[in-house]
Protein backbone atom coordinates (compact mmCIF):
# COMPACT_ATOMS: atom_id res chain seq x y z
CA UNK A 1 0.00 0.00 0.00
CA UNK A 2 0.90 3.58 -0.36
CA UNK A 3 1.88 6.40 2.13
CA UNK A 4 -0.58 8.71 0.08
CA UNK A 5 -3.13 6.52 1.01
CA UNK A 6 -2.94 6.05 3.96
CA UNK A 7 -3.07 9.39 5.05
CA UNK A 8 -6.92 9.59 3.50
CA UNK A 9 -9.91 9.15 4.98
CA UNK A 10 -11.31 5.16 5.41
CA UNK A 11 -14.24 6.05 2.68
CA UNK A 12 -11.42 6.71 0.00
CA UNK A 13 -8.70 3.94 1.23
CA UNK A 14 -11.59 1.33 0.48
CA UNK A 15 -11.15 2.16 -3.04
CA UNK A 16 -7.95 2.84 -3.28
CA UNK A 17 -5.69 1.38 -0.76
CA UNK A 18 -3.46 -1.24 -2.77
CA UNK A 19 -5.36 -1.36 -5.69
CA UNK A 20 -3.08 1.14 -7.77
CA UNK A 21 -4.08 1.01 -11.89
CA UNK A 22 -2.69 -1.92 -13.40
CA UNK A 23 0.87 -0.65 -14.36
CA UNK A 24 0.65 -2.62 -17.90
CA UNK A 25 -2.85 -1.50 -19.15
CA UNK A 26 -3.62 1.14 -16.85
CA UNK A 27 -6.79 -0.96 -16.02
CA UNK A 28 -8.91 1.18 -12.60
CA UNK A 29 -9.62 -2.30 -11.51
CA UNK A 30 -7.38 -4.90 -10.00
CA UNK A 31 -7.06 -7.02 -12.03
CA UNK A 32 -7.79 -11.43 -11.55
CA UNK A 33 -4.59 -13.10 -11.72
CA UNK A 34 -5.94 -16.19 -12.81
CA UNK A 35 -2.92 -18.32 -13.20
CA UNK A 36 -1.30 -21.06 -10.62
CA UNK A 37 2.85 -19.67 -11.74
CA UNK A 38 4.62 -17.20 -12.67
CA UNK A 39 7.95 -16.76 -15.32
CA UNK A 40 10.93 -16.08 -13.76
CA UNK A 41 13.92 -14.52 -15.09
CA UNK A 42 16.86 -16.39 -14.17
CA UNK A 43 16.88 -18.98 -11.24
CA UNK A 44 19.39 -16.42 -9.53
CA UNK A 45 16.89 -13.59 -9.91
CA UNK A 46 13.38 -14.60 -8.44
CA UNK A 47 10.26 -12.44 -8.74
CA UNK A 48 8.05 -11.50 -6.32
CA UNK A 49 5.70 -13.72 -7.34
CA UNK A 50 6.46 -17.04 -8.01
CA UNK A 51 3.19 -19.86 -6.99
CA UNK A 52 -0.10 -19.18 -6.55
CA UNK A 53 -0.77 -20.75 -3.12
CA UNK A 54 2.53 -18.37 -2.31
CA UNK A 55 1.28 -15.35 -3.50
CA UNK A 56 -0.86 -13.61 -5.92
CA UNK A 57 -1.46 -10.49 -6.89
CA UNK A 58 -4.76 -9.97 -6.76
CA UNK A 59 -4.58 -11.40 -2.75
CA UNK A 60 -1.91 -8.96 -2.12
CA UNK A 61 -4.42 -6.15 -2.81
CA UNK A 62 -6.90 -7.36 -0.98
CA UNK A 63 -4.27 -7.69 2.04
CA UNK A 64 -3.33 -4.60 1.95
CA UNK A 65 -6.97 -2.63 1.91
CA UNK A 66 -8.06 -4.68 4.76
CA UNK A 67 -4.73 -3.94 6.40
CA UNK A 68 -5.25 -0.52 5.84
CA UNK A 69 -8.68 0.01 6.99
CA UNK A 70 -8.10 -1.86 10.12
CA UNK A 71 -4.99 0.22 10.84
CA UNK A 72 -2.62 -2.81 10.65
CA UNK A 73 1.14 -3.11 9.26
CA UNK A 74 0.34 -6.27 7.52
CA UNK A 75 -2.72 -8.70 6.40
CA UNK A 76 -3.15 -12.43 5.17
CA UNK A 77 -6.41 -13.56 3.39
CA UNK A 78 -7.56 -16.89 3.61
CA UNK A 79 -9.99 -19.66 2.14
CA UNK A 80 -12.53 -18.88 4.65
CA UNK A 81 -12.62 -17.14 8.17
CA UNK A 82 -12.18 -20.37 10.32
CA UNK A 83 -9.08 -20.98 7.62
CA UNK A 84 -7.74 -18.02 9.18
CA UNK A 85 -9.03 -19.45 12.70
CA UNK A 86 -7.14 -22.22 12.14
CA UNK A 87 -3.75 -20.63 11.10
CA UNK A 88 -3.76 -18.59 14.60
CA UNK A 89 -3.98 -21.67 16.18
CA UNK A 90 -0.90 -22.97 14.61
CA UNK A 91 0.42 -20.33 17.11
CA UNK A 92 -0.32 -22.74 19.42
CA UNK A 93 1.80 -24.91 21.64
CA UNK A 94 0.23 -28.91 23.69
CA UNK A 95 -0.48 -27.44 27.45
CA UNK A 96 -1.38 -23.86 25.87
CA UNK A 97 -4.90 -22.32 27.21
CA UNK A 98 -7.11 -20.01 25.11
CA UNK A 99 -9.82 -18.04 27.05
CA UNK A 100 -13.10 -18.10 24.44
CA UNK A 101 -16.15 -16.13 24.70
CA UNK A 102 -18.86 -17.64 25.55
CA UNK A 103 -21.03 -16.51 22.94
CA UNK A 104 -18.90 -17.43 20.00
CA UNK A 105 -20.00 -18.46 16.52
CA UNK A 106 -20.86 -21.93 16.39
CA UNK A 107 -17.81 -22.87 13.78
CA UNK A 108 -15.20 -21.46 16.31
CA UNK A 109 -16.76 -22.69 19.42
CA UNK A 110 -16.98 -26.44 17.40
CA UNK A 111 -12.68 -25.98 15.86
CA UNK A 112 -11.35 -25.29 19.67
CA UNK A 113 -13.91 -27.49 21.31
CA UNK A 114 -13.60 -31.03 19.01
CA UNK A 115 -10.69 -30.11 17.13
CA UNK A 116 -7.36 -28.36 18.57
CA UNK A 117 -8.88 -29.62 22.23
CA UNK A 118 -7.60 -33.17 20.61
CA UNK A 119 -4.03 -31.82 20.63
CA UNK A 120 -3.27 -30.76 24.10
CA UNK A 121 -4.81 -27.32 23.92
CA UNK A 122 -7.31 -26.47 26.84
CA UNK A 123 -9.81 -23.58 26.61
CA UNK A 124 -12.18 -21.79 28.94
CA UNK A 125 -15.78 -20.21 28.01
CA UNK A 126 -16.37 -16.92 29.51
CA UNK A 127 -18.57 -14.29 29.47
CA UNK A 128 -16.66 -11.39 28.40
CA UNK A 129 -19.02 -8.62 28.80
CA UNK A 130 -17.59 -8.96 32.34
CA UNK A 131 -13.88 -8.20 32.77
CA UNK A 132 -13.87 -9.53 36.05
CA UNK A 133 -14.65 -13.11 34.53
CA UNK A 134 -11.74 -12.53 31.96
CA UNK A 135 -9.25 -11.90 34.63
CA UNK A 136 -10.30 -14.85 36.69
CA UNK A 137 -10.03 -17.21 33.78
CA UNK A 138 -6.50 -16.11 32.45
CA UNK A 139 -3.83 -18.60 33.71
CA UNK A 140 -0.24 -18.10 33.22
CA UNK A 141 -0.40 -20.77 30.17
CA UNK A 142 -3.36 -18.83 28.75
CA UNK A 143 -1.90 -17.70 25.17
CA UNK A 144 -4.84 -16.56 23.38
CA UNK A 145 -7.65 -14.64 24.54
CA UNK A 146 -10.50 -15.00 21.27
CA UNK A 147 -13.03 -12.46 21.58
CA UNK A 148 -16.24 -11.54 19.53
CA UNK A 149 -17.67 -7.80 19.67
CA UNK A 150 -20.68 -7.83 19.14
CA UNK A 151 -20.91 -11.15 19.76
CA UNK A 152 -22.35 -14.29 17.68
CA UNK A 153 -25.60 -14.85 18.44
CA UNK A 154 -26.33 -12.53 21.27
CA UNK A 155 -24.59 -9.23 20.43
CA UNK A 156 -22.55 -8.64 23.83
CA UNK A 157 -20.29 -6.48 23.84
CA UNK A 158 -16.58 -6.54 24.97
CA UNK A 159 -14.69 -4.04 26.20
CA UNK A 160 -11.40 -4.41 23.84
CA UNK A 161 -9.45 -1.37 25.49
CA UNK A 162 -10.30 -3.16 28.84
CA UNK A 163 -9.33 -6.63 27.67
CA UNK A 164 -6.24 -5.81 26.41
CA UNK A 165 -5.41 -3.31 29.85
CA UNK A 166 -5.46 -7.01 31.48
CA UNK A 167 -3.15 -8.44 29.35
CA UNK A 168 -0.51 -5.94 29.43
CA UNK A 169 1.81 -8.03 31.65
CA UNK A 170 0.74 -11.40 30.43
CA UNK A 171 2.24 -13.31 27.15
CA UNK A 172 -1.36 -14.05 25.76
CA UNK A 173 -2.46 -12.32 22.82
CA UNK A 174 -6.12 -11.04 22.20
CA UNK A 175 -7.68 -12.01 18.72
CA UNK A 176 -10.79 -10.12 18.13
CA UNK A 177 -13.48 -11.07 15.39
CA UNK A 178 -14.38 -8.31 14.05
CA UNK A 179 -16.92 -9.55 11.47
CA UNK A 180 -20.33 -8.38 12.62
CA UNK A 181 -18.65 -4.83 13.20
CA UNK A 182 -16.52 -4.67 10.01
CA UNK A 183 -13.76 -2.53 9.87
CA UNK A 184 -16.08 0.79 9.40
CA UNK A 185 -17.47 0.50 12.36
CA UNK A 186 -14.76 -0.73 14.73
CA UNK A 187 -11.16 -0.94 14.74
CA UNK A 188 -9.71 -3.93 17.32
CA UNK A 189 -6.11 -3.06 17.00
CA UNK A 190 -6.53 0.89 17.84
CA UNK A 191 -7.95 -0.54 21.08
CA UNK A 192 -5.20 -3.04 22.04
CA UNK A 193 -5.94 -6.27 19.80
CA UNK A 194 -3.14 -7.99 18.51
CA UNK A 195 -4.91 -9.88 15.73
CA UNK A 196 -8.29 -9.29 13.72
CA UNK A 197 -9.87 -11.33 12.03
CA UNK A 198 -12.76 -11.56 9.38
CA UNK A 199 -14.95 -13.82 7.71
CA UNK A 200 -14.96 -11.82 4.44
CA UNK A 201 -17.43 -13.86 3.27
CA UNK A 202 -20.06 -11.59 5.65
CA UNK A 203 -19.88 -7.47 5.10
CA UNK A 204 -16.56 -7.33 3.55
CA UNK A 205 -17.43 -9.34 0.70
CA UNK A 206 -21.21 -7.96 1.29
CA UNK A 207 -23.28 -9.89 -1.36
CA UNK A 208 -23.25 -13.31 -0.69
CA UNK A 209 -21.33 -14.66 -3.61
CA UNK A 210 -17.88 -15.52 -1.68
CA UNK A 211 -16.01 -17.41 0.86
CA UNK A 212 -13.25 -15.80 2.34
CA UNK A 213 -11.36 -14.73 5.35
CA UNK A 214 -8.77 -12.43 6.53
CA UNK A 215 -6.35 -11.50 9.43
CA UNK A 216 -3.99 -8.71 10.40
CA UNK A 217 -1.95 -7.22 12.86
CA UNK A 218 1.04 -5.56 13.55
CA UNK A 219 3.74 -7.71 14.74
CA UNK A 220 6.30 -8.64 11.74
CA UNK A 221 7.08 -12.22 13.57
CA UNK A 222 3.71 -12.89 14.22
CA UNK A 223 3.09 -12.19 10.15
CA UNK A 224 6.48 -14.57 9.57
CA UNK A 225 4.55 -17.38 11.27
CA UNK A 226 1.25 -17.43 10.37
CA UNK A 227 2.45 -16.98 6.40
CA UNK A 228 4.88 -19.88 6.76
CA UNK A 229 2.17 -22.08 8.37
CA UNK A 230 -0.51 -20.62 6.22
CA UNK A 231 2.02 -21.11 2.38
CA UNK A 232 2.94 -25.22 4.30
CA UNK A 233 -1.09 -25.88 4.87
CA UNK A 234 -2.25 -24.01 1.64
CA UNK A 235 -5.67 -22.76 3.36
CA UNK A 236 -5.28 -20.11 0.73
CA UNK A 237 -7.81 -18.19 -1.53
CA UNK A 238 -8.36 -18.01 -4.98
CA UNK A 239 -7.55 -14.76 -7.20
CA UNK A 240 -11.34 -14.55 -8.56
CA UNK A 241 -12.71 -14.96 -4.34
CA UNK A 242 -9.98 -12.01 -3.80
CA UNK A 243 -11.63 -10.33 -6.27
CA UNK A 244 -15.04 -10.58 -5.26
CA UNK A 245 -14.46 -9.02 -1.76
CA UNK A 246 -12.17 -6.35 -3.13
CA UNK A 247 -15.48 -5.78 -4.92
CA UNK A 248 -17.58 -5.38 -1.78
CA UNK A 249 -15.07 -3.14 -0.04
CA UNK A 250 -15.17 -0.49 -2.36
CA UNK A 251 -19.33 0.44 -1.25
CA UNK A 252 -18.72 -1.10 2.38
CA UNK A 253 -19.09 2.55 4.22
CA UNK A 254 -21.87 2.92 2.45
CA UNK A 255 -23.54 -0.52 3.14
CA UNK A 256 -23.00 -0.29 6.57
CA UNK A 257 -24.31 3.01 7.35
CA UNK A 258 -27.92 1.32 5.54
CA UNK A 259 -27.40 -1.84 7.66
CA UNK A 260 -27.09 -0.15 10.63
CA UNK A 261 -29.78 2.42 10.10
CA UNK A 262 -32.31 0.05 9.03
CA UNK A 263 -31.02 -2.81 11.96
CA UNK A 264 -32.13 -0.20 14.16
CA UNK A 265 -35.18 0.62 12.85
CA UNK A 266 -35.80 -3.08 13.06
CA UNK A 267 -34.82 -3.07 16.85
CA UNK A 268 -36.40 -0.42 18.30
CA UNK A 269 -40.10 -2.47 16.17
CA UNK A 270 -39.48 -5.43 17.59
CA UNK A 271 -38.50 -4.34 21.35
CA UNK A 272 -42.28 -2.89 21.22
CA UNK A 273 -44.05 -5.99 19.85
CA UNK A 274 -46.00 -8.24 22.36
CA UNK A 275 -45.05 -11.45 20.81
CA UNK A 276 -41.51 -10.99 21.53
CA UNK A 277 -39.75 -11.42 24.67
CA UNK A 278 -36.08 -9.94 24.37
CA UNK A 279 -34.31 -8.44 21.63
CA UNK A 280 -30.69 -8.07 21.65
CA UNK A 281 -29.65 -4.89 20.01
CA UNK A 282 -25.97 -2.86 21.45
CA UNK A 283 -27.54 0.37 19.49
CA UNK A 284 -30.83 -0.06 21.95
CA UNK A 285 -29.94 2.23 24.91
CA UNK A 286 -30.84 -0.25 27.45
CA UNK A 287 -28.71 -3.09 26.05
CA UNK A 288 -26.21 -3.95 28.94
CA UNK A 289 -23.06 -3.19 26.46
CA UNK A 290 -24.59 -0.16 24.77
CA UNK A 291 -22.13 2.54 26.16
CA UNK A 292 -19.02 0.18 25.71
CA UNK A 293 -20.52 -0.16 22.02
CA UNK A 294 -21.11 3.72 21.70
CA UNK A 295 -17.52 4.15 22.67
CA UNK A 296 -15.49 1.53 21.09
CA UNK A 297 -17.96 1.66 17.45
CA UNK A 298 -18.70 3.96 15.38
CA UNK A 299 -22.34 2.43 14.90
CA UNK A 300 -24.31 -0.34 15.91
CA UNK A 301 -24.29 -2.84 12.49
CA UNK A 302 -26.53 -4.59 11.28
CA UNK A 303 -27.63 -7.89 13.09
CA UNK A 304 -30.17 -8.09 15.85
CA UNK A 305 -31.34 -10.94 17.91
CA UNK A 306 -34.54 -11.84 19.26
CA UNK A 307 -36.48 -14.28 21.51
CA UNK A 308 -40.60 -14.89 20.82
CA UNK A 309 -42.96 -15.91 23.34
CA UNK A 310 -43.66 -19.61 23.25
CA UNK A 311 -41.82 -22.63 22.24
CA UNK A 312 -39.19 -23.81 19.10
CA UNK A 313 -42.06 -24.38 16.96
CA UNK A 314 -43.34 -20.52 17.08
CA UNK A 315 -40.28 -19.24 16.81
CA UNK A 316 -39.64 -22.17 13.53
CA UNK A 317 -42.86 -20.41 12.01
CA UNK A 318 -42.23 -17.21 12.00
CA UNK A 319 -38.80 -18.00 10.32
CA UNK A 320 -40.88 -19.89 7.72
CA UNK A 321 -43.19 -17.00 7.57
CA UNK A 322 -40.58 -14.30 6.45
CA UNK A 323 -40.82 -12.89 2.77
CA UNK A 324 -38.38 -10.40 2.75
CA UNK A 325 -36.19 -11.55 5.16
CA UNK A 326 -34.88 -15.37 3.32
CA UNK A 327 -34.10 -18.38 5.91
CA UNK A 328 -30.18 -19.16 5.55
CA UNK A 329 -27.25 -18.93 7.24
CA UNK A 330 -24.52 -16.71 7.35
CA UNK A 331 -24.62 -12.69 7.34
CA UNK A 332 -23.70 -9.34 6.01
CA UNK A 333 -25.37 -9.13 2.18
CA UNK A 334 -27.71 -6.45 1.02
CA UNK A 335 -29.83 -8.93 1.31
CA UNK A 336 -31.74 -9.73 4.28
CA UNK A 337 -32.09 -13.31 6.12
CA UNK A 338 -33.39 -14.74 9.11
CA UNK A 339 -32.58 -17.98 11.04
CA UNK A 340 -33.07 -20.18 14.02
CA UNK A 341 -29.35 -20.39 15.47
CA UNK A 342 -30.10 -23.79 18.01
CA UNK A 343 -30.42 -25.25 14.55
CA UNK A 344 -28.82 -23.82 11.90
CA UNK A 345 -25.81 -21.77 12.78
CA UNK A 346 -24.77 -22.91 16.33
CA UNK A 347 -26.29 -26.53 16.02
CA UNK A 348 -22.56 -27.82 16.56
CA UNK A 349 -22.90 -26.07 20.10
CA UNK A 350 -26.38 -28.14 21.15
CA UNK A 351 -25.73 -30.09 24.36
CA UNK A 352 -22.89 -28.03 25.87
CA UNK A 353 -22.35 -24.98 27.87
CA UNK A 354 -22.47 -22.81 24.88
CA UNK A 355 -26.25 -24.12 23.72
CA UNK A 356 -28.72 -21.41 22.54
CA UNK A 357 -32.01 -21.08 23.56
CA UNK A 358 -34.41 -22.62 21.16
CA UNK A 359 -36.72 -19.26 20.70
CA UNK A 360 -33.84 -17.29 19.43
CA UNK A 361 -33.97 -16.07 16.09
CA UNK A 362 -30.90 -14.15 14.28
CA UNK A 363 -31.77 -11.25 12.09
CA UNK A 364 -29.03 -10.05 9.40
CA UNK A 365 -31.06 -6.86 8.43
CA UNK A 366 -29.97 -6.14 4.70
CA UNK A 367 -30.17 -2.69 2.76
CA UNK A 368 -33.82 -3.22 1.83
CA UNK A 369 -36.77 -0.27 2.48
CA UNK A 370 -36.60 -0.08 6.19
CA UNK A 371 -41.05 -0.05 5.79
CA UNK A 372 -40.40 -3.23 3.82
CA UNK A 373 -38.17 -5.35 6.47
CA UNK A 374 -40.67 -4.07 9.37
CA UNK A 375 -44.11 -5.13 7.61
CA UNK A 376 -42.20 -8.35 6.77
CA UNK A 377 -41.58 -9.09 10.73
CA UNK A 378 -45.13 -7.77 11.35
CA UNK A 379 -46.77 -10.24 8.99
CA UNK A 380 -44.48 -13.06 10.03
CA UNK A 381 -44.94 -12.30 13.94
CA UNK A 382 -49.00 -12.43 13.32
CA UNK A 383 -48.04 -16.05 14.14
CA UNK A 384 -48.08 -15.34 17.90
CA UNK A 385 -49.65 -12.25 18.36
CA UNK A 386 -52.79 -11.53 15.50
CA UNK A 387 -52.95 -7.98 14.35
CA UNK A 388 -56.68 -7.71 15.86
CA UNK A 389 -54.67 -8.62 19.18
CA UNK A 390 -52.24 -5.87 18.28
CA UNK A 391 -54.45 -2.92 18.08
Amino acid sequence: MTADWQRTAFETRAIHAGQEPDPTTGAITTPIYQTSTFVQKGVDELGTYEYGRTHNPTRTALQDVVASLEGAAWGLAYASGLAGTQNISYLLAPGDHIVLTDDAYGGTHRFVAKVISRYGIDYSLVDMSDLEQIRAAIRPETRLVWAETPTNPYLKIVDIRGVADLLQNHPALLVVDNTFASPFLQNPLALGADLVLHSSTKYLGGHADVVGGVVVGNDPEIYETLKFHQNAGGAVPGPFDCWLVLRGIKTLPVRMERHSRNALAVAEFLQGHPAVRHVFYPGLPGHPGHDVAARQMRDFSGMVSFTVRGDFQTAAEVARSTRVFQLAVSLGGVESLIEHPGQMTHASVAGTEAEVEDTLLRLSVGIENEADLIGDLAQALEVLVPATAIR
